[in-house]
């Protein structure tokens, strides 16, 4: 939530606008945490739920995913058909009645959250399943926020398959957390807080390693990405893991005239050994000291220190002025 809001705050978004979005918000993932259905059965892969918001521009998408039982899906389509046949009067009354009734299910709520989503994006609640197994399925559900009146409502592009494709990716490549946006220090305090919570099992000493290689790594992009007017624009950062080490990816833009210079440092940073790399730490750290600038170098330093694992960094131009720039970490 508060990672959301960095960023709807970063897009100077109206507070109208963010109010309603933060109410589907807090609605939608109520709705995943009431009626997730997971179990350790050999059957039922370990699919986590996911939860996506997209901004395309005069319209927000939000999407939110969980597995659930097979035998759900019936009462789920009705509920959901119900309050889509429904006109904006009629959900107000429709939502008051529920209410009224005071049916509240074993899992809480009585469609209500589902009833309010819809009331305050203003549109239909699209959703879909997937097959999981034998007895689960995928659930997927989302709606589309319009900023103007003059928005419409494009279904190609961000229909259901293309969040299911995005969801696949994410589980093929056990991707923990992604967040495409513009990188801010608000933002990097809110994925701290997030992982912080997802490292809670993991030994200490590696824990440590993997917050200061998340700090290296957002800071590079808050700190050198490229700035429009003296702002930044949005850059790319993504967590995957498996059994034995965990990935940590970046991707931004910066100037064409910068690409030589960061793959020079790179390139160094990786042929040192750990004590040229504690010697270089120590100095360029004495230096910042001494010297309000940022010092160059000092954050890919601390990375390579911290994973023992060469940084892995590709390049692609874009345009005459800015190249895109991909960096990996390892641990």
């Amino acid at each position: 939530m508060l990672l959301t809001e960095a960023s709807l705050n970063s897009a100077d978004e109206d507070s109208k606008i963010k109010k309603r979005i933060f109410t589907i918000l807090v609605e939608g993932l109520q709705n995943v945490t009431r009626h997730q259905e997971i179990d350790a059965e050999k059957d039922t892969p370990s699919q986590s739920s996911i939860f996506i918001i997209q901004n395309q521009g005069d319209k927000y998408y939000i999407t939110t995913g969980n597995p659930i039982l097979k035998e759900s899906i019936p009462i789920l389509t009705r509920q959901l058909d119900k309050i889509n046949s429904l006109d904006a009067d009629a959900l107000k009354v429709f939502y008051k009645e529920v209410l009224n009734d005071n049916i509240i299910s074993n899992k809480g709520g009585a469609g209500l959250g589902l009833i309010e989503m819809a009331r305050k994006s203003g549109n239909k609640l699209d959703f879909d399943f997937s097959d999981i197994s034998e007895r689960y399925s995928y659930f997927y559900m989302g709606t589309t926020v319009l900023i103007t009146d003059s928005a419409k409502i494009e279904t190609s592009q961000h229909s259901m398959d293309a969040i299911k494709a995005i969801h696949k990716t994410i589980n093929e490549q056990n991707i923990t957390l992604i967040f495409n946006g513009i990188h801010t220090q608000d933002s990097l305090l809110h994925i701290m807080s997030i992982m912080e919570e997802h490292f809670c099992n993991v030994d200490l000493k590696i824990k440590k390693n993997l917050i200061y290689v998340i700090i290296e790594m957002l800071q590079n992009t808050v700190k050198h990405g490229y700035k429009h007017d003296g702002r930044s624009t949005k850059a790319v950062f993504f967590i995957s893991h498996d059994n034995k080490t965990y990935k940590f990816n970046s991707v931004n833009y910066i100037e064409n005239e910068k690409v030589p210079s960061v793959l020079d440092n790179i390139v160094k940073v990786n042929a040192m050994t750990d004590k040229e790399l504690n010697e270089l730490y120590d100095k360029n750290l004495s230096e910042s000291i001494n010297d309000t600038r940022d010092i160059k170098g000092l954050g890919l330093t601390e990375i390579r220190l911290r994973t023992h694992n060469k940084i892995e960094c590709i390049t692609s131009k874009y345009d005459d002025k800015l190249s895109a720039i991909f960096i990996q970490a390892t641990i």
